[in-house]
């Protein structure tokens, strides 16, 4: 199953949409989902902190890493990585907006950090590295926007090295009978299908080679993500104050469709 949208729409989409995304997800330009916990409450920026935390852990990555980050925006979350593992890492994402942005991010850092950190722009179907370059691939919020998702994991699987590691989330569709209202601000407003629920993308990464080491449904994480989100949409600006009242409304109804269960949020942990 191929998604109807085109990476190309993907990629207008988010070029034109980082301020609306920095107004309402985190000013620094990260945009993923976060994970709650007693030390998080409902605070929606140190649940997305909370998730970076957790991948980094249950990723092995440390400062001998060799990090792809795949879908890697505006270079928040790579930078971030870089500074707080001490490893290199290499960011690529199909928004050229995000990439200058991300490279702009970067020239404000110290030269080691400078020498450790590489952005580019680049389709995760057709990733410019050889064979076995990473030890490690990390995803966040990315591949359920790739129309061919059967490339992308083969891919991540190239470019990983011998017992690499492939730390990622991505959305997945619990049940094939989605309601109009879902189809409509969840499905068509993200320019995304996906053929996989939580246990047939574990069937999928096994059929590549993938080893699973761990494997989370992180739905009701994503719910709660989406109602904090919806009460962090502006509601004061005239600029975009109708796009703005659309994007809440999308957002509780996303809520409401992780409910009915037509959204899940899957996370997953695999090697090479």
């Amino acid at each position: 199953m191929s998604s109807r949208f085109t990476e190309q729409e993907t990629e207008t989409y988010y070029d034109g949409q980082d301020e609306i995304y920095r107004s309402v997800w985190d000013e620094e330009g990260s945009v993923h989902w976060g994970v709650f916990d007693d030390n998080t409450g409902d605070d929606f920026l140190k649940a997305c902190s909370n998730l970076n935390d957790m991948m980094v852990e249950k990723g092995r990555i440390n400062s001998t890493s060799n990090v792809l980050d795949l879908g890697c925006g505006n270079g928040t979350t790579a930078i971030w990585l870089n500074n707080d593992r001490g490893c290199h890492v290499t960011g690529v994402d199909l928004s050229g907006v995000r990439v200058d942005n991300a490279k702009k991010a970067r020239t404000r850092l110290s030269q080691s950090a400078q020498d450790r950190l590489a952005f580019e722009k680049a389709s995760a179907t057709e990733l410019p590295f050889t064979d076995g370059t990473f030890t490690h691939l990390w995803s966040q919020a990315t591949i359920y926007h790739v129309p061919d998702k059967e490339t992308v994991l083969k891919e991540a699987y190239r470019v990983l090295k011998d017992g690499g590691i492939m730390v990622f989330d991505d959305l997945i569709k619990p049940k094939t009978d989605i309601s109009a209202e879902a189809q409509k601000f969840v499905y068509d407003r993200l320019l995304y299908d996906t053929p996989f629920n939580f246990e047939s993308y574990q069937d999928t990464l096994k059929s590549h080679g993938f080893k699973i080491l761990e494997a989370h449904d992180l739905s009701a994480h994503l719910k709660n993500s989406y109602i904090l989100l919806a009460g962090r949409v502006p509601t004061d600006s005239s600029e975009h104050a109708e796009h703005y009242a659309e994007l809440a409304k999308s957002y509780i109804e996303t809520a409401r469709a992780v409910d009915n269960k037509e959204l899940g949020w899957g996370f997953y942990i695999c090697q090479k």
